[in-house]
């Protein structure tokens, strides 16, 4: 028999050598020195044979253990390396059966459905939230107290609508599961009353002239990155939707020298169905205040040679991050009173009060217009018509507000240059 001197010592020769220890046990030693363990055996008049690992990794005594353990199973009539095979492949449809590589698989087929950055954005919340607690657990051994001590985990940060909108994906990922077999129950559906309640409503958002002028006040007083700071005023000039901000490309603003200087939106940027964001005739044609203007011009001399009017700081090639400009106002002392978003309402709001009291009732259709506010049968061609209807007027409401809103704040290029490095 073997000992563990004699395995060490087993060195590689001109011809691979078989090192016999018992009942069929030995170890392997190849002509480049790498020794494994191996077992002869018969089963059915036919002679086979089991490897069981590497020496040193696999050591004398476990190696003798496998052999008695195959040993056994031949006495009971069944082939140890057939069982084997079983035994991994139970191991392999249990690993098809945790959440993680399920709800991978759901992903990719909901996706063709969704735009390519609510895709990404829906799997980088599972991977961040869902994954490393559910992730390697098999679906069906996963529980109600499971799901629900996951999801309050992104309560506690208060990011209530990311944990309901957690809840739903996870319910769909567990039905998608059902429907092949894998799981019997949707314990996220049953945690949904659990979950502490999203407030309905608008964003936070101030609703006088003289309230939005101070928050932007506050907020260029931080100290932040050049781009940020320029992309805040920007949205406040335009109450255009943040992320159509933060993905901004120089190339889509047009006639800054000319008397009609628009932003021209591609459809694929804008908030729509997964079709309209294929169509060109669904673009949105934003028309620019002087004072925008001067925010791109200012935007496009400090960042016009790279892709993206707002880099993000740590590179050119990518934008500002979805929680840069929130975390901006948060500083600035604006939680629960004003969002980066909350633009959109204080424009429609401060406008359309406005527009009352020097009566003029059609500015309502142009305002809600500006916000890119399209019915949801509209046809291309009708998209295409409105994307220039009211253009004067929206052009004369786009000035008046932005007199509005940055009188007596600083210059564009002053705002650039005391921002933080």
């Amino acid at each position: 028999m073997l000992t563990d001197a004699k395995c060490r010592n087993a060195r590689k020769a001109e011809k691979p050598q078989k090192l016999a220890d018992a009942h069929g046990l030995y170890l392997f030693v190849t002509t480049t020195g790498f020794r494994s363990w191996r077992m002869k055996y018969r089963f059915g008049n036919k002679e086979k044979r089991l490897t069981f690992g590497g020496y040193p990794d696999v050591s004398l005594e476990d190696a003798r253990e496998m052999r008695n353990a195959a040993r056994l199973l031949l006495r009971a009539g069944i082939d140890p390396a057939i069982e084997r095979k079983q035994r991994e492949a139970t191991v392999t449809a249990e690993s098809l059966r945790l959440f993680e590589p399920i709800a991978r698989a759901w992903h990719t087929a909901q996706t063709p459905t969704w735009s390519p950055r609510y895709a990404a954005k829906a799997l980088a919340s599972m991977e961040k939230d869902i994954f490393p607690a559910l992730g390697k657990v098999p679906i069906g051994s996963i529980t109600v107290p499971m799901v629900l001590k996951a999801l309050r985990a992104v309560e506690e940060r208060a990011a209530i609508e990311t944990a309901h909108r957690l809840r739903q994906h996870m319910s769909e990922i567990f039905l998608y599961a059902i429907g092949a077999g894998l799981t019997e129950t949707d314990p996220a559906h049953v945690v949904k009353p659990a979950l502490l309640p999203m407030v309905k409503g608008r964003r936070p958002a101030v609703r006088l002239a003289s309230e939005a002028t101070a928050v932007l006040a506050k907020v260029e007083a931080m100290d932040a990155f050049p781009a940020t700071k320029l992309a805040s005023r920007l949205l406040a000039l335009t109450a255009a939707r943040p992320g159509v901000i933060r993905m901004a490309a120089p190339q889509e603003f047009e006639g800054l020298d000319s008397t009609s200087p628009i932003w021209r939106v591609p459809a694929e940027k804008m908030k729509l169905t997964v079709e309209r964001k294929n169509d060109a005739d669904f673009e949105f044609v934003i028309p620019l205040s002087s004072q925008a203007v001067q925010i791109v011009r200012v935007a496009l001399q400090r960042f016009g040679n790279g892709p993206l009017l707002f880099p993000s700081v740590s590179s050119p090639k990518n934008p500002l991050s979805d929680n840069t400009l929130s975390k901006l106002y948060r500083d600035a002392g604006q939680r629960g009173r004003h969002v980066p978003h909350g633009w959109r309402a204080t424009f429609s709001t401060v406008m359309n009060e406005l527009a009352a009291a020097e009566d003029r009732t059609g500015d309502r259709a142009v305002i809600d217009l500006m916000l890119a506010h399209l019915p949801a049968g509209m046809s291309a061609s009708e998209a295409a018509y409105n994307r220039a209807m009211y253009m004067p007027r929206r052009r004369v409401i786009a000035q008046a507000w932005a007199d509005l809103l940055v009188v007596d704040l600083q210059p564009a290029q002053l705002l650039a240059e005391r921002a933080a490095p």
